[in-house]
């Protein structure tokens, strides 16, 4: 039989391919289609938008029903996903996952109406009635997930503990600070942090056979910056013997980032998804002389990220400043950062974050931060990012662009 790896590479191939009856598909469409084609066969520069579809085709292979709504899920609100393609001629609509074989389940992507409310509520259903299939409503952005927010507070986060029912819901939600003004920036990340129930003070035992941090916990939260990684968290879903809600603060620039791409090899089988991601030692100074390990998640690592690099290449010596990406922001993980923080004795401890001070993961991880490092460093992350604000984010580009400078400027300080 062919290996899993193959199979994965022939899944690529099929879903890159525009199905009959559609034979004259939008000329930018046939281009993406093109691209993943091409990412499929050489097993590189995979982008997120791939890094979906080749996880939702590899659990309809298995025979895995995938269904995905929202008000724009068909085409994606910021046009990449595509899953339903349609002939600028005739009219006829094709969806590629839902030929990949004769043997597969069923795929469903459904644009919804204009209510956060009912459908989160109907998908919350349609998890709970069929726990064995991959659900998932997908915000237009994730600013508008508050019109679900009794969904959300009474059902979802707190569904378990009140009726001992799992869900496996994902809700993706656009989230990420780009200029775009305070109703269409942040998915309100904190607020999905204050409902998360692990104890900031105890780190929970991680051993082999002893760990149930994620069992015990009422929902996972995750901000990740690599396709690899998206491909695997919601490939878990399904592959557990429990259910757990998962939510998403998924890209939106980072869809094209050019640094945002992973390789098929990061998928294939013995391959998992990483919790935390450290710093790849590029270009970094021996560990002792590093004087600053920058923890973060999300977009904001790749603009820490190219600052360094100039500020590095403009030095001419090799950066003093680490950084790594903290995946899964809830349930905490509290071994990688303490494992990551070990590797650096001399470093300053800082936790960088695009949103204000009052919302964004400060006040989650803080305290989760000081426990990580209670036995080995006793000490506190320092804070770097916007300051206190009552509104998500300002309204000028401009103030945004000389905000955003700051921030990263006061964590590589």
């Amino acid at each position: 039989p062919p290996s899993p790896s193959l199979i994965l590479r022939r899944i690529g191939r099929l879903i890159s391919t525009i199905p009959a009856p559609v034979t004259t598909p939008h000329r930018k469409i046939a281009e993406i289609y093109q691209q993943r084609a091409k990412m499929a066969e050489t097993g590189k520069s995979i982008d997120w938008a791939m890094a979906e579809q080749l996880a939702f085709g590899s659990l309809l292979s298995e025979n895995i029903h995938v269904r995905i709504s929202g008000q724009d899920v068909e085409r994606g609100t910021f046009s990449h996903r595509h899953a339903v393609v349609h002939d600028q001629v005739s009219g006829e609509k094709a969806m590629p996952l839902s030929a990949i074989g004769d043997d597969q389940a069923a795929f469903m992507a459904c644009n919804s109406s204009l209510s956060e409310f009912a459908v989160l509520g109907f998908e919350l259903g349609y998890s709970l009635e069929s726990p064995n299939q991959l659900v998932l409503w997908e915000a237009q952005f994730g600013d508008f997930a508050n019109t679900a927010q009794c969904i959300i507070d009474q059902f979802i986060a707190s569904g378990e503990q009140k009726w001992v029912r799992q869900s496996g819901l994902v809700l993706l939600l656009p989230h990420g600070y780009d200029g775009q003004g305070p109703e269409h920036s942040s998915a309100r990340l904190e607020r999905f942090l204050q409902m998360s129930d692990d104890d900031p003070d105890v780190f929970p035992p991680m051993e082999e056979g002893q760990r149930r941090q994620i069992q015990e916990g009422n929902w996972q939260i995750v901000n990740c910056t690599t396709p690899a990684n998206y491909f695997h968290v919601l490939r878990r879903q399904t592959h557990r013997d429990f259910r757990k809600p998962l939510i998403v603060m998924s890209p939106k620039n980072l869809l094209r980032h050019r640094q945002c791409i992973s390789a098929m090899e990061d998928m294939k089988p013995g391959t998992r998804f990483l919790r935390m991601i450290g710093d790849s030692g590029d270009n970094l100074a021996p560990k002792e002389s590093v004087r600053k390990l920058i923890f973060c998640s999300g977009k904001v690592y790749f603009d820490i990220l190219a600052e360094r690099a100039k500020r590095a290449e403009e030095g001419g010596a090799p950066t003093d400043v680490a950084i790594a990406r903290i995946e899964q922001i809830s349930p905490f993980p509290f071994d990688k950062v303490r494992a990551e923080a070990a590797k650096y004795p001399n470093a300053q401890i800082v936790w960088c974050q695009e949103e204000p001070k009052n919302k964004g993961a400060w006040a989650y991880v803080e305290p989760r931060i000081e426990t990580s490092l209670r036995e080995d460093r006793g000490v506190r992350a320092k804070y770097a990012g916007r300051a206190q604000m009552a509104a998500v984010s300002t309204g000028y580009k401009d103030v945004h662009d000389r905000e955003q400078a700051k921030l990263v400027a006061d964590a590589l300080a």
